[in-house]
Formats: structure tokens, sequence, C-alpha cells
């Protein structure tokens, strides 16, 4: 970096469709595992902070939950998530999937950066797939958000790591300067508890199938560091709705819970020093996806 070249600091809010590829960006960009990554559409819940550092200055990555089309109350709390990230923000990152074609939930989504297409940079997703239809994409962009010039839309695919240097150039163009938020060394603002309930529901929403994942949330009760803090210990409960779904979690044999331990444990020792002791147990949370109180300490309300 020369002497000359002026810092730049930016607060990116990162939207899209459901499964666009948005936190699968937001780890590759970090290169560490700030989001759950899933097949399963919707699993991001919360406004996730990842954060960038660069010779050019700080990036740091909001990845709101999926924009989608739904009026049940968990849907709408999520999409309340999405919208409120975009008051106050430096930029916005919009990912398209270019394996989809666009519709009303795209034109929706795209209606949230309309009045803001000055600070907007577009990544179209997933170039790597065969069905990858990027010209598609482009007259969708064109038609519907023609301020946003060429320079800044771009293509890229987010799992293998081809065309995130230039999206992030891109960001840092629009970027203001200023002097990092963080300290270098970060690539996250989570918290220990935060952190932990992420990793568990993330490693058993990718081994459970139909509509348990969304019907699941985690609850981590205690978390105490022991042995002079060389171990931490975790207690945490898998919690569904009913009652047939606690034993499809906890599996034959238990089985099913045990996969989910000991693969959380295992990711857990990737980002923690300390030696993970989880004690994982599933409990029934009656329909929790109605509770708004339920719903509020899961998803705060974002002001």
């Amino acid at each position: 970096m020369s002497d000359t070249q002026e810092l730049k600091t930016a607060v990116v809010a990162i939207i899209g469709r459901p499964s666009a590829g948005k936190s699968t960006f937001l780890n590759t960009a970090c290169q560490e595992p700030v989001s759950i990554v899933s097949p399963i559409p919707q699993t991001t819940r919360n406004a996730i902070k990842g954060i960038v550092n660069t010779s050019f200055g700080q990036l740091i990555f909001i990845d709101t939950p999926g924009y989608h089309d739904s009026e049940k109350k968990l849907n709408l709390r999520l999409r309340n998530v999405t919208e409120s990230q975009l008051d106050g923000i430096d930029c916005i990152l919009y990912i398209i999937d270019a394996t989809r074609t666009p519709g009303e939930e795209e034109i929706h989504t795209a209606e949230l950066v309309k009045n803001a297409q000055a600070k907007t940079v577009i990544a179209i997703n997933k170039l790597d797939l065969q069905q990858a239809q990027p010209l598609k994409i482009r007259n969708f962009i064109k038609e519907n958000l023609p301020g946003i010039p060429a320079e800044r839309i771009l293509e890229m695919s987010a799992e293998k790591d081809t065309g995130i240097n230039e999206v992030l150039k891109a960001l840092y163009d629009i970027s203001p300067a200023g002097e990092p938020m963080y300290d270098e060394e970060l690539y996250t603002d989570q918290d220990l508890r935060f952190r932990i309930c992420e990793v568990i529901r993330g490693e058993a929403i990718n081994r459970l199938a139909d509509e348990i994942p969304h019907a699941l949330y985690v609850d981590v009760a205690d978390i105490e560091h022991r042995n002079d803090g060389k171990k931490l210990w975790i207690r945490a409960f898998l919690c569904v709705e009913r009652e047939s779904q606690k034993g499809i979690v906890i599996g034959k044999g238990a089985a099913k819970i045990k996969e989910i331990r000991l693969a959380s444990i295992k990711k857990l020792s990737e980002i923690y020093i300390q030696k993970i002791d989880l004690d994982l147990q599933v409990k029934v949370d009656k329909n929790w996806r109605q509770k708004d109180h339920t719903l509020t300490k899961l998803i705060p309300d974002s002001k």
C-alpha cells in the first residue's frame, strides 16, 4: 500500500433471495466460517457481521436473512431484519443466483435497493454451475435497476472463490474514507453464546430433512470455563415444535443427536482453542414459531 492511498471503511449489507449464496460469500470473503451455509433456504435468521481487512481498508459485512415472500410470523420477522439493516449503511451488496429465473420475489428484493442504487454493487453468483444464465440476470438488472453502472455488476462463484476480489474492489471504490472500526485480527463480532448456537444449528439442519430445519432452534443453557480456562463446557438444547420431531432429531439409538453433537464439537474446536465438552439434548417448545416472546429472543427487533 502506498503512503498516499486513503483507507476506506464501510458497513455493507448483503441482500438477496434465500439460497442466493450470501452466507457462502461472507465465509469466503472472511476466510472463516462466520455464517451457516446450507442447501436449505432461509437458514440465516439474524443479521450476522463478518469483517474483511485488506490493504484498501475494512469492510464490515452484515449477512441478512434471505428476502422471502411469506406472511408467516417467522418470515415477517426475518424480512424486518433485512429491511432494517438497510438504514444507515454505507453500501449494499445485492447477490443474485444466476441459476434461477428472476420472478416476483427477485423483483421485490430489487425494490429494496431501488432508492440506493448509487451505493449498490451487484454480484451475479453461481457462475460455476452449468445452468447459470448471467445474460438473463443482466437483462433483469437493466430493467429493474438501470441506475447501476456496468462496472458495479460483477460475476462470481462464491463457492469456488472466483470473482470475490473484484466484488470487494467494487465495494471499496464506493466506500467512504475512514479508519477501521474493528481490530484487524477480528473477522466477526459475534459473541460466544450466539456463535455456539449458530454452529450447533448449522450442523443440525444439514443433517435433518423436510420441515424440521425450520422448526428447530438452539438454546444454550450453560457455558462454563473449566480446567483453568482450558475446557469450554456447554449445555445446549435443540428445540423443536412437536413431540414427533423430537424422536427424529434424536434418531434410532440416539444416533442422529450423537452425530450432530460430534460434528458441532469438531466445528467449535476449529474456532476456539479450548477443549470443547458439549452436553446436547432435545426438547419440545410447542409451536414456538407462533410465540412472539420466543421469536423476540431468537430474532430481536432491529431498530
